[in-house]
């Protein structure tokens, strides 16, 4: 199987911190890729680095076979994100935020039927600045679903939710691999990470320390005992 996403040797040193110190995985084309590890591990700056916002200070990250600190236009018209730290702007409604983002690709999904997906069209009268936490994280994962991405970023893209919600968003990633997407989601759910994912990373302290099929990684034993095993305070 090919990789839709590939870091090598990946390093970035925020002064004496190590943020990334030597991170190698890739995540396989038309798959659920779940990375996992403590805070500090290094996910987001690794996924910042394979959406372009971060340039790594060396290795290699390219996504669908291209450098994203590049990256031309079109590059990004395949890429989706949603990122923990959101990014929406306060003052708008969503519907008026989506419909201005659909406007930015050639060929958008239908916005109408995306926002009724995620349920936006439940709080579409109200400003982005009073959403609560989970109404937020549906709006974010809408605008990234509009350009029909080939790839999908999604960093902790269930926080926040509530089990309904929890539910709706994995049934909506599970979508995106059917359509043939790859989709990489970070997250402190062993529960998600079951649920969801062909292929495993475990991150620790800006490496990997797994990395596979996630019946592989498990070998037997349950996620949270090798994940505690691999990122216990004090192991590399």
């Amino acid at each position: 199987m090919t990789a839709a996403v590939v870091l090598d040797d990946v390093r970035r040193t925020f002064g004496s911190v190590h943020a990334l110190d030597g991170l190698t995985w890739s995540a396989p084309t038309g798959a659920i890729t779940a990375v996992l590890g403590p805070n500090g591990a290094g996910k987001t700056t690794a996924i910042e680095c394979a959406v372009g916002l971060q340039r790594p200070d060396s290795g290699t990250v390219r996504v669908l076979c291209t450098d994203p600190a590049s990256a031309d236009a079109d590059h990004r018209a395949r890429v989706g994100v949603m990122l923990q730290s959101g990014g929406l702007p306060n003052g708008t409604k969503p519907m008026r935020l989506l419909h201005h983002l659909a406007a930015l690709y050639a060929d958008p999904a239908d916005v109408g039927q995306v926002a009724a997906r995620l349920g936006v069209t439940d709080f579409a009268g109200t400003t982005v600045r009073r959403l609560s936490g989970g109404q937020k994280q549906r709006l974010a994962l809408a605008a990234a679903l509009l350009g029909r991405p080939e790839v999908l970023f999604l960093d902790e893209p269930a926080a926040g939710l509530d089990p309904h919600g929890r539910l709706d968003v994995w049934e909506i990633i599970a979508e995106q691999r059917a359509a043939g997407r790859s989709v990489v989601v970070t997250t402190h759910s062993f529960d998600e990470a079951e649920h969801l994912a062909d292929h495993l990373v475990i991150m620790n302290a800006g490496r990997t320390v797994a990395e596979g099929p996630l019946d592989e990684v498990v070998d037997g034993t349950s996620l949270e005992e090798v994940y505690f095993g691999l990122t216990r305070k004090g192991r590399a």
